[in-house]
């Protein structure tokens, strides 16, 4: 279907929601334009939209953060309408207005609803006075911090302090002490600023044992608001979504489940009605899960959602082309009684990620990329990920959304764990194998959730370790990809034969945890027996099903592997496997790159070198807490680096006189010593002074 408004649409977004739009409007007949970053160039959106034009360079606030690039864009395509996907500038209201006056459409609400529900504070007060219920708190525009701190006490502790702007759950924080607050409220306006341009706080009592529950509400321009069931959101990692699921169990295991669910879906239909907003929306809301038959305004959110295929799954409407029918002028044909929720369905968000290492963002070069393993109609893969593709640091750390559909709840968790074994991502770190852990957990499995939930499951959680297998695996494909052709010769036949006893091959292999392994294998027959550091022998056969698929016969029992090549060149190279959403990265050593980290580990052991306090990630120092020859103490805060769109705060390891080798903003990449800190000799005690006397003496 051809909408006849818009011949050509904009797509002024990146990553898979850029792509999940261009899918929508190919199959509506529109032309799509993507726009891209220099990061950008060869990203799967560009090569699936019908035309690309760059707007700047890699940071967004020099590409995909600039208006008027936008706009320029739109009038070198001929595009009618601009979709802005979600994050960038979605909720802009500059944006919607320069749209406006250059005669483009702009495929989302009015001005007057993105200014509204753009400030959560004035949001709040607006929809109170429309009888939507509110979480109790302060929200006035314009407090200080001391004002913010005198207002705590009233509200109550614990407490959330959130920013006025923006949302994805940046700059919010959980303060339990009233000594906490100014501390707090300096990193709270540092990220809020940063992120959204605006440091206005407001403070909200924090609802306990709390469940995350949103609607889904389209609503066109001549009056007609629907709203399309809820999602439940309430597994989050620092106030980040992570699993999404439709409808919510809270609603489906109660009583009176479908008379909540009709409550709740009114008030986001009011909180809509009351800007007369226009297009797709979220209306966001806090249930408690000890009183669920009571609900809280928190915000709405006047774009489509990164959590929006669960709800098109259990509904069958596409959101996307509701969206552009109604900015097209549309009259909205689906009504209220025509909304059926068919089933459940369950998102996973795939992020470039290190779970076991406090969630530290990951980048590099996908080289290998397998993202479906079978055509079930009951998955789907929104996905910007390709092989040979740079993540990198610029951008969100989200790669991909993998979602299942099940006729109960069970079937979609089963589906999508099924589907989260099959996805396989090599070069990059990722969740995945995380992901897995959460949806087979015992109160995910009985819905009984809220937004801690991770956060007290994490420390219990049993990731994968590399074990012989994997080792031995690395080995052989190692020992593969360095074997000469045989030509026939035996000067080139590469089995170890001597006079005596076969010379085993040897490599020496790093492990994730900085540990070092040496692999013997001797050629026997048609495989090789095996040892990893002088243990047991064992028989070990590889056998290269296809091209990155290999299967490892360990002791007669068989281990799929997916896997890159080698990477090429001496010194430290390296080498991914992965099976069942598992990925490790081993580094293959040469003779002086394995004599430098033993060396290197035999200095850390003696003390020889101070502590360091190093980087894990590439990214800006965003802050510094510390001057240069400062005494701190083991866990003072030392600085901030920003990346991915998050902050990690590093922290001292030892007590003693901090010396600084960076700045606030900085460039820096992995593992680069930011702080050194020089521990002082202890005092001797007074005996062994004296004994030192006598000595002398």
């Amino acid at each position: 279907m051809t909408i006849n408004s818009f011949d050509t649409v904009l797509v002024a977004n990146r990553g898979e929601i850029a792509c999940r739009v261009i899918r929508t409007l190919k199959a509506m007949g529109i032309r799509s334009v993507a726009v891209y970053s220099d990061a950008d160039a060869g990203a799967r959106h560009v090569r699936e939209a019908d035309d690309a034009l760059r707007i700047g360079t890699a940071a967004a606030a020099d590409s995909y953060l600039r208006i008027d690039a936008i706009i320029e864009a739109c009038q070198q395509s001929g595009a009618q309408a601009v979709h802005p996907g979600y994050g960038f500038l979605a909720e802009n209201v500059e944006f919607a207005k320069a749209l406006d006056a250059a005669g483009i459409a702009f495929i989302g609400p009015g001005i007057d609803a993105i200014e509204i529900m753009g400030d959560k504070i004035r949001s709040k007060n607006h929809v109170m006075s429309y009888g939507v219920p509110c979480v109790p708190g302060i929200a006035e525009p314009g407090l200080s911090d001391a004002e913010l701190i005198e207002a705590a006490a009233g509200v109550g502790f614990p407490l959330l302090i959130k920013p006025s702007a923006g949302g994805g759950g940046k700059g919010m924080h959980i303060v339990e002490r009233l000594e906490d607050m100014a501390a707090t409220l300096a990193t709270a306006r540092r990220v809020a600023a940063s992120a959204f341009g605006d440091d206005t706080l407001f403070l909200e009592r924090l609802i306990q044992s709390p469940r995350h529950i949103e609607v889904q509400i389209l609503a066109d321009n001549h009056g007609n608001v629907i709203h399309l069931g809820e999602r439940e959101c309430s597994l989050q990692r620092r106030h980040q979504k992570v699993i999404e699921e439709a409808p919510s169990p809270l609603l489906e295991s109660l009583a009176s489940g479908a008379e909540v669910r009709a409550r709740i879906g009114e008030a986001a239909c009011q909180a809509a009605r009351s800007v007369k907003y226009s297009g797709a929306g979220t209306v966001e809301f806090l249930v408690s899960d000890e009183d669920p038959e009571h609900f809280f305004f928190m915000e709405m959110n006047t774009r489509l959602q990164v959590e929006h295929p669960v709800t098109e799954m259990v509904t069958g409407v596409d959101l996307v082309e509701w969206q552009v029918r109604i900015a097209a002028g549309e009259v909205l044909t689906v009504a209220q009684s025509d909304v059926e929720l068919d089933g459940h369905a369950v998102e996973a968000r795939v992020y470039a990620e290190v779970p076991a290492r406090g969630f530290m963002p990951s980048i590099g070069e996908v080289v290998a990329l397998r993202e479906r393993a079978s055509n079930d109609p009951h998955v789907r893969v929104d996905s910007a990920m390709l092989t040979g593709l740079s993540v990198t640091g610029d951008y969100d750390p989200m790669l991909a959304k993998v979602i299942a559909w099940g006729p109960d709840r069970k079937a979609a968790l089963d589906t999508l764990d099924h589907a989260l074994g099959d996805y396989t991502l090599l070069g990059v770190h990722t969740n995945v194998e995380y992901l897995r852990l959460l949806v087979n957990d015992d109160d995910v499995r009985a819905g009984r959730l809220d937004t801690g939930l991770i956060e007290r499951k994490l420390d219990g959680m049993a990731f994968r370790q590399v074990s012989d297998v994997e080792l031995l695996a690395a080995a052989m494909l190692t020992r593969n990809a360095v074997a000469p052709v045989d030509t026939g010769s035996p000067w080139n036949t590469a089995d170890g034969w001597r006079v005596g006893a076969p010379a085993p091959w040897k490599t020496t292999l790093g492990r994730p945890d900085g540990g070092l392994a040496t692999v013997g294998l001797t050629v026997d027959g048609p495989g090789f027996t095996a040892r990893v550091d002088g243990g047991a022998e064992r028989s070990a056969t590889l056998r290269q099903v296809s091209a990155g698929h290999a299967v490892l016969v360990l002791d007669g029992v068989e281990h799929h592997f997916a896997h890159g090549s080698p990477s090429p060149g001496p010194g430290t190279r390296e080498l991914w496997l992965g099976s069942d959403g598992w990925s490790c990265r081993l580094e293959i050593l040469d003779r002086e790159a394995r004599l430098q980290r033993i060396l290197a580990g035999i200095q850390r052991e003696e003390g020889a070198a101070d502590p360091e306090v190093r980087s894990p990630m590439p990214g800006t120092v965003v802050s510094v807490s510390v001057h240069n020859g400062d005494h701190v103490a083991a866990g003072d805060v030392l600085l901030a680096v920003e990346a991915m769109k998050m902050e990690h705060q590093l922290v001292a390891s030892v007590s003693g006189t901090v010396h600084l080798s960076s700045k606030t903003g900085d460039l820096v990449k992995a593992d680069q010593v930011l702080a050194t800190i020089h521990v002082a000799a202890e005092p001797a005690s007074e005996a062994s002074t004296e004994n030192q006397k006598d000595e002398e003496a």
